[in-house]
């Protein structure tokens, strides 16, 4: 595993804390035509702070992140995709309130923008690494992409964030929610 998917350092902290279980995705101006897809199903969590605001979040103001690492990017988390879909009835976001740390208004937003209206949807299963992963940040890192190919990958052992039967009741909760079951 070799590739890294970017996202809010804030969200990786609440995924990597459990606070959020899923991972919505309009797509980057870089995903070109035919917009985001979950391309892989396992991968690197690699935190950004471009466009990321704790008012864009639920979380209180002083939520702590890890202290950003001039010319430095720090890896401390993977995931899994369980299972995907892709949600284009607006009335499902209101069912994700508890699975995600964003304001209402973010996700709307996100689901408004650009053709189809939809929202790419996730559910991931997050590991923390035994070591986090220092990487220099080099700008084929930069731009308004989703996925990047990182160096070859240190050995790493990993631990999930959450139970087997946390994360289970998560997913057939969702699913349900979701009318996917």
């Amino acid at each position: 595993m070799n590739m890294a998917f970017k996202e809010w350092a804030v969200v990786c902290e609440a995924l990597g804390s459990g606070r959020q279980s899923v991972i919505l995705r309009k797509g980057g101006i870089a995903e070109g035509r035919d917009g985001f897809a979950f391309l892989h199903r396992e991968f690197f969590l690699f935190p950004t702070r471009f466009h990321e605001t704790l008012e864009k979040t639920t979380l209180s103001p002083g939520f702590a992140l890890p202290a950003e690492r001039e010319g430095e990017v720090e890896i401390r988390f993977t995931a899994k995709i369980e299972w995907t879909c892709f949600l284009s009835d607006s009335e499902q976001l209101a069912v994700l309130s508890d699975f995600h740390i964003l304001r209402r208004e973010v996700i709307e937003e996100r689901f408004r923008f650009g053709e189809p209206p939809g929202i790419h949807f996730g559910f991931a299963r997050i590991y923390r690494v035994s070591s986090p992963w220092i990487l220099p940040m080099e700008k084929r890192f930069g731009g308004c992409r989703s996925w990047v190919e990182l160096p070859a990958t240190p050995v790493v052992s990993i631990e999930p964030v959450l139970s087997d039967e946390e994360n289970q009741r998560r997913s057939e909760s969702l699913r349900e929610l979701l009318r996917l079951a």
